[in-house]
């Protein structure tokens, strides 16, 4: 006899036959969204940093109808004090080494995921797959191609998955996006990030150093390679070392790389990047650029983007600016530009003058944004889904890419190359201005020139016609080498 199987039996063979690789029920897309009076489950991953996974708990403990219910470090010694500073204030919370553990919880509803780069995107992919959902640090991915299956697992289990780009809940930002699109300032002609952030030397270790007690490196490496620690420190300055790291660029530049792509209303990749920069000012063990202009060349307006790590000048702790901006944006336009950044700033017409503020309280919202949806199960409510982080956080690894493809040139050879491009040129022309004046002989540490990659923004890789030629070059960093068994998986 022929077995009639019920929408409802349907649906729940469906959902086993979608187990996660976790072991764990992924709740139906379907699912009834949270009631009012239903406490939003919190876990936090990554508390290495307290500018993010310490400050994680505080935004989430201050939402109302959330709890924070388990923290996860690879470092225990972190981890425990986070737990007992909790437990000072009578919040008592799970306490996870592994995340694969974390995940097998059925007490836990959203991760929050505030870890290094190289583990963000196959940790939010495996909370997808167990059936949480995420709220992911910026860059939502250590390369292009994993930021892509974030995306795509957040959409095949149908989960709600938030970038920390907190920018996009900025209402300031909103109201400067809403101005560009009426054209109240004419045509955008470009958009201009800045990341002056100063940044010392992490020092040269000289060899492998042992790792730090209480420290399940295994973990703490995960999807990277298991190599020796050959830094001084362990935690932060991962953020200079490729295998683990974006560079500024990736750290505090993505943010403003966002407020940029936002202004331009551009949702893909652009179809050509290029990049010129180094690590000047002193010889350490960080791999990435402390100062670099990158040129994400979109048609109708590009994006050039500055990262400064040094000083204004030899001897002092003050950054430079570009039209009174240190780390934001300045979008010029045909009857004026906008300066500022998180928190808001001001419109100037073309003669500099300032013509109209913008002020907001920054992103404070953006955590509650993420709960409404969380509660609702609606992801169009989101302010910074995981789709526009992905795009966001990929512009940067382009620009990383040709850097890292890159050739170092003299100044009359390096000028040479740029000399059609005036903005390009006169970017050029600061940036050596700003070497001099921090002592950089650009004589015997020469710029990097990265070449210009053409993008195929459809297909998300860069245009090839050999396995030889730059494109395929370009095209083997799209991706890591995953170690086992820390693997972005190809087919969710």
């Amino acid at each position: 006899m022929k077995q009639v199987v019920s929408r409802r039996g349907f649906l729940v063979n469906s959902v086993v036959g979608g187990v996660s690789a976790c072991g764990v029920l992924a709740r139906p897309a379907w699912a009834t969204p949270l009631g009012a009076n239903d406490a939003v489950r919190v876990a936090v991953v990554g508390l290495g940093n307290p500018g993010k996974g310490l400050h994680h708990i505080q935004m989430f403990r201050a939402v109302p109808g959330v709890r924070v219910v388990a923290l996860c470090d690879a470092d225990e010694t972190i981890l425990d004090k986070a737990v007992k500073d909790l437990a000072s204030e009578n919040v008592q919370v799970a306490r996870y080494v592994d995340v694969r553990k974390l995940l097998e919880s059925k007490e836990v509803d959203v991760v929050s995921i505030a870890t290094p780069n190289h583990w963000h995107s196959l940790m939010a992919i495996w909370a997808c797959q167990a059936g949480k959902d995420v709220y992911v640090e910026k860059p939502i991915s250590h390369n292009v191609w994993e930021g892509r299956k974030v995306v795509e697992a957040a959409a095949r289990f149908g989960r709600i998955v938030q970038a920390g780009t907190q920018s996009r809940s900025d209402e300031a930002l909103l109201d400067l996006a809403d101005t560009l699109r009426r054209g109240d300032l004419g045509k955008v002609l470009r958009a201009r990030g800045l990341c002056y952030k100063r940044r010392e030397s992490i020092g040269k270790a000289g060899g492998p150093q042992p790792i730090p007690a209480g420290i399940h490196y295994d973990l703490w490496c995960g999807p990277a390679p298991l190599e020796p620690l050959l830094r001084k420190r362990l935690h932060y300055d991962w953020h200079w070392v490729w295998a683990t790291g974006n560079g500024d660029i990736g750290n505090q530049g993505v943010h403003e790389m966002d407020m940029c792509r936002w202004m331009l209303g551009e949702e893909k990749l652009p179809p050509r990047v290029f990049s010129i920069g180094g690590r000047f000012g002193y010889v350490d063990d960080g791999e990435t650029p402390n100062t670099q202009i990158a040129v994400l060349d979109y048609p109708k307006a590009p994006i050039l983007f500055e990262v400064r790590g040094l000083p204004q000048k030899a001897g002092v702790n003050y950054l430079d600016h570009y039209r009174g901006v240190r780390i934001g944006i300045v979008i010029e336009c045909e009857d004026g530009y906008f300066a500022g950044g998180g928190g808001g700033g001001w419109i100037h017409d073309r003669d500099g003058k300032r013509v109209k503020q913008l002020a907001s309280s920054g992103g404070a919202k953006h955590v509650e944004n993420f709960i409404q949806a969380v509660r609702s199960r609606k992801s169009q409510e989101l302010k910074a889904p995981v789709a526009g982080g992905h795009t966001s956080s990929a512009l940067c690894h382009l620009a990383n890419i040709s850097h890292r493809l890159g050739t170092q040139l003299a100044g009359s050879e390096l000028k040479a190359h740029v000399s059609s491009r005036a903005d390009v040129a006169e970017a050029l022309d600061r940036f050596e201005t700003h070497l001099a004046a921090n002592g950089v002989d650009l004589a015997p540490v020469k710029p990097t020139l990265g070449p210009v990659l053409d993008f195929l923004p459809d297909q998300e890789r860069f245009a090839s016609s050999s396995e030889y030629d730059l494109g395929a070059w370009a095209n083997r960093l799209i991706r890591d080498d995953y170690r086992p068994p820390f693997v972005v998986p190809e087919k969710l």
